[in-house]
């Protein structure tokens, strides 16, 4: 038995039936291991003591409505814990950043986090993407509207979204006649000020923008495809897409292989890749979802083969 820290978001937010975290927690559980839980708000560091967090423990009840009950809480070392997840949606901000920080020197300290704090870090979810630039559509990252403009005149439909946007969140679509695009450059670049991403639209979203799992290196063989619903062309579950469990494509395989083992060497437990057709448009690090879509679609057991991973991180640890 262990004790795994979960580091997210408040507990009593938490949408169960379709929450990774959750679905995480109640295998950990059913496997004998003890759940407690925190908020990044919640860890501290003290100069000549341990990085360390106001905890609760608790027991998931299998209830969906009071789907915990707390068993105790205090204060406790990260580095007691066998594990360390974390789990805190974004923004990236600086907050996030910080606690990153934090985490890593609870590594120091001994404590095993999960993905590597240092990795967080270097994979920010949009622009993690420009490493491996043979799997994008034509993309441009820039703070010059002039250059926006260019690459609209190249390409004809583009899609425009912030660098810190999560769940399709800020995200615009201009058609060849490009309509609004300056007032939307305006919006998202805020008179370059502020860095944006343009990509070259990918007509096939119609069938939906894919989220392929990698856990410990390995590609779970079911992706989640998130279908635009009516005029919208966000496929984001957040922002009213359908999400339909469907086995992985050929070459959703081949970027996942490619991809897979270079994240996970460095410190990456599990990533979610966003594909779109036959390209990778997002490598999202800090909190992979779509594990209970996945599960109950396919029968796949995607909590099962992350806590296969994480107990195999740990083993090769000790």
């Amino acid at each position: 038995m262990h004790d795994l820290l979960f580091v997210a978001d408040p507990l009593e937010v938490f949408k169960t039936y379709k929450d990774t975290t959750f679905s995480m927690m109640r295998e950990a559980q059913r496997r004998g291991h003890r759940i407690v839980a925190c908020e990044p708000r919640d860890i501290s560091w003290r100069s000549g003591e341990l990085v360390h967090a106001q905890v609760r423990e608790i027991v998931l009840t299998g209830s969906q409505d009071a789907w915990f009950r707390e068993e105790r809480s205090g204060t406790r070392a990260l580095a007691d814990f066998a594990a360390v997840i974390m789990r805190k949606d974004p923004p990236f901000d600086s907050e996030y950043f910080y606690a990153t920080h934090l985490l890593e020197q609870a590594e120091r300290e001994g404590a095993r986090v999960f993905n590597k704090p240092a990795a967080l870090r270097d994979h920010p979810e949009k622009l993690a993407i420009l490493e491996f630039s043979q799997y994008v559509s034509p993309t441009l990252v820039t703070r010059n509207p002039e250059e926006v403009r260019r690459f609209h005149e190249e390409h004809g439909e583009i899609i425009l979204k912030p660098l810190d946007g999560m769940g399709g969140m800020g995200i615009f679509r201009v058609g060849a006649d490009g309509l609004n695009l300056g007032s939307i450059i305006e919006t998202l670049n805020h008179h370059g000020a502020t860095t944006i991403m343009v990509q070259r639209f990918v007509p096939e979203i119609a069938q939906g923008d894919k989220r392929v799992l990698v856990i410990g290196g390995k590609v779970v063989p079911y992706c989640l495809a998130r279908i635009p619903q009516g005029s919208e062309i966000r496929g984001n579950l957040a922002a009213g897409g359908k999400g339909v469990a469907q086995p992985i494509s050929a070459r959703d395989r081949e970027i996942a292989e490619a991809l897979g083992p270079v994240l996970h060497a460095r410190g990456l437990l599990l990533i979610g890749l966003d594909v779109i057709g036959d390209y990778l448009t997002e490598i999202n690090v800090t909190s992979p979802t779509c594990f209970q879509e996945i599960a109950q679609q396919s029968g796949f057991d995607v909590p099962g083969m992350f806590i296969d991973a994480l107990q195999e991180a740990l083993k090769k640890d000790e």
